[in-house]
């Protein structure tokens, strides 16, 4: 029995060696690099495209404006009033939606000639009290408008 136990230890140990030494020392994996070391800073949206990559959130390029709220809030306020003080998604840019929620296409008739049109690639889509701006194929966000909090403040 001590025999085998020593020879269980012995397999540890090596084993624990051999996995500190193939991941070699911190910051020199290129694709995944430790915190605030190359690549991009910690908090930093992934953005691509338009120039956008690897821009701070606060940054990122916006493609509604303010007016744009009370206009989608005026198509959407039976559901956005219905999710006021309810758990709900959050939709983030440079983010991406999840394959769990069932985006509804947001028709044209609502935004053509007063909102600006999509960015490219993207449409409008709506779920759980947000207008988004996303990619339909990879899903990922481009711009939010929550509009929930337009119900909040009335």
């Amino acid at each position: 029995m001590r025999r085998l136990s020593r020879f269980a230890m012995q397999a540890i140990l090596i084993s624990a060696t051999c996995a500190g030494v193939a991941q070699g020392p911190p910051g020199q994996d290129p694709y995944n690099p430790p915190p605030g070391h190359g690549g991009m800073p910690p908090g930093q949206a992934k953005k691509h495209g338009n120039g956008e990559k690897d821009m701070p959130p606060g940054q990122a390029k916006k493609y509604f404006r303010e007016e744009d709220r009370e206009h989608f809030y005026g198509y959407y306020h039976h559901d956005a009033d219905r999710w006021h003080g309810h758990k709900r998604p959050v939709f983030v840019p440079g983010h991406y939606v999840s394959r769990d929620y069932v985006v509804q296409p947001v028709p044209r008739s609502y935004w053509v000639g007063v909102v600006a049109a999509p960015p490219p690639g993207c449409e409008y889509g709506y779920y759980g009290g947000y207008v988004v701006a996303y990619n339909p194929t990879t899903r990922m966000i481009a711009d939010v408008l929550d509009l929930v909090a337009t119900a909040a403040a009335r």
